[in-house]
């Protein structure tokens, strides 16, 4: 059984930190990629992983939390995108992990479920806020209300565009979101910009309040900002800002070839993903 994760990159949000953790999360907007996490579960005589990269640190707190201790199956995950670089990979492999094993074994939970073993999982980690949820939508995805699926709320719109991306490494996001002063700082940028796209919630909006978002928290490093300029001034590019959180530098067109003439080392691109889950 197999089922694919989004990955997704955030422009701009606030912290709601709450003692329930399933309530526990955020409000921002950002949008999900083609590329993500694929989790394939198939049988072994005994517990088995192999992932791309990365380690078993995910895939144990699931099964922490399912309470699955004596297993006979094997986990395989393929992890397309940067580790810690604002891909929201640890979600999208919780996720994907949790509604495969679900099909596998058949626990018959249903999707919002999951969603919320998924959530708790990043909470538990310190790996993020927000992404869980978002990665259940599809294109251009604003959160409206924090928590787990099932009791956060989203709003998703289809948006048809590319994403040029360079990361220059990873930030560990327990770091900044446990950080009083980062909390503050990006609470307080991160509404301000939640309520401004809410009352016009378009692609060009989206881009100019997360480079705003990306400035005003002081989290861009001298490599990501220069890459921000220098995309910023290309007229096919419709906007660049960071990936929170993560020092990646991302920029969107309409245009795939945009991406291909900018002669940029180590530049990826990718489509805005408008199908979202899939299972296989």
């Amino acid at each position: 059984m197999s089922v694919f994760v989004p990955g997704h990159v955030t422009g701009f949000f606030n912290i709601e930190n709450h003692e329930s953790k399933l309530k526990n999360g955020s409000c921002g907007a950002g949008f999900l990629l083609d590329k993500g996490v694929k989790t394939t579960i198939c049988d072994s005589d005994s517990f088995d992983f192999e992932v791309t990269s990365g380690d078993d640190t995910v895939i144990r707190a699931v099964l922490d939390i399912l309470n699955l201790k004596e297993t006979n199956f094997k986990v395989i995950q393929d992890i397309e995108l940067p580790i810690g670089a604002g891909f929201g990979t640890s979600a999208a492999s919780a996720l994907s992990l949790t509604l495969a094993l679900n099909e596998f074994l058949d626990l018959n939970y249903p999707e919002e479920l999951c969603g919320q073993i998924a959530h708790m999982a990043e909470v538990n980690l310190g790996a993020g806020l927000g992404d869980v949820i978002a990665q259940t939508g599809k294109g251009l995805v604003l959160r409206t209300k924090p928590g787990a699926p099932g009791i956060g709320e989203i709003e998703s719109y289809e948006c048809g565009a590319y994403i040029g991306y360079k990361t220059f490494g990873s930030i560990e996001t327990s770091d900044i979101i446990c950080d009083p002063h980062h909390k503050k700082v990006i609470s307080e940028a991160g509404l301000k910009y939640l309520d401004l796209f809410k009352q016009e919630p378009t692609l060009d909006k989206f881009l100019e309040f997360s480079k705003k978002f990306s400035s005003e928290t002081k989290l861009i490093c001298e490599d990501v900002q220069r890459e921000i300029d220098y995309f910023n001034s290309i007229d096919d590019i419709l906007g660049s800002s960071m990936a929170m959180l993560g020092n990646t530098v991302f920029a969107l067109s309409y245009n795939k070839s945009t991406f291909k003439n900018l002669g940029i080392d180590n530049l990826h691109v990718d489509k805005l993903n408008n199908d979202g889950i899939v299972y296989d």
